[in-house]
């Protein structure tokens, strides 16, 4: 986290760049004097420019700006940031891998933290951590692939290993969100702190 001071022509703005990480771009906040309760969030090329009163502190601070990038990064138009083309894309993969079972509802959480992604098989619900938002998409189908498989088969069967391994690149997958786990700093080189797992 890099301190710029205010832009030019501004006394009562307090810049500050938040460098990228593995699961969203760089950040600008600007903490303003002159905003009481209000922020907001907006693309400037690829970054985000966050917006916040300068009131804010700490962690209250911290979890406003996440909650600010984060919905405005599931609004990006031509991405699966989208809930509704997540579940398309859900919908496709289903009917490509998994006999056509299709879930109830598909959708960004941004409480999953023992998970990449989860499934209630009652419901037919698939919920995906948003953390995975900006790994490529075929990371992101292999998890969906997985998920649907849960559709089918509750637990780690090998019926269930069957269906799941129907994507091509499953098995590459896993080794993508290990090391991206790993820069995350979600987990050590070791392996521990293994909280990411499907």
């Amino acid at each position: 986290m890099k301190k710029i001071g205010p832009p030019t022509g501004s006394r009562d703005v307090l810049v500050t760049v938040v460098a990228p990480r593995f699961d969203r771009p760089e950040v600008e906040i600007r903490a303003s004097t002159r905003r009481t309760k209000t922020g907001n969030a907006h693309w400037s090329g690829s970054r985000i420019i966050v917006q916040i009163p300068a009131r804010m502190r700490g962690r209250v601070r911290d979890q406003f700006v996440d909650d600010l990038v984060e919905r405005l990064m599931s609004q990006r138009p031509g991405t699966l940031g989208h809930d509704a083309a997540l579940q398309e894309r859900a919908v496709t993969l289903a009917e490509l891998y998994n006999d056509g079972v299709e879930p109830a509802s598909v959708r960004w959480v941004n409480n999953q933290r023992q998970r990449w992604a989860s499934c209630s098989p009652a419901t037919k619900e698939i919920r995906v951590s948003s953390r995975l938002r900006q790994c490529p998409d075929w990371v992101i189908d292999a998890v969906l692939v997985h998920e649907l498989a849960h559709l089918q088969e509750i637990d780690h069967s090998t019926a269930f290993y069957a269906i799941s391994d129907r994507h091509p690149r499953q098995r590459e997958c896993a080794l993508f969100l290990e090391g991206y786990a790993l820069g995350l700093g979600l987990r050590d080189e070791d392996g521990d702190e293994s909280d990411v797992e499907f």
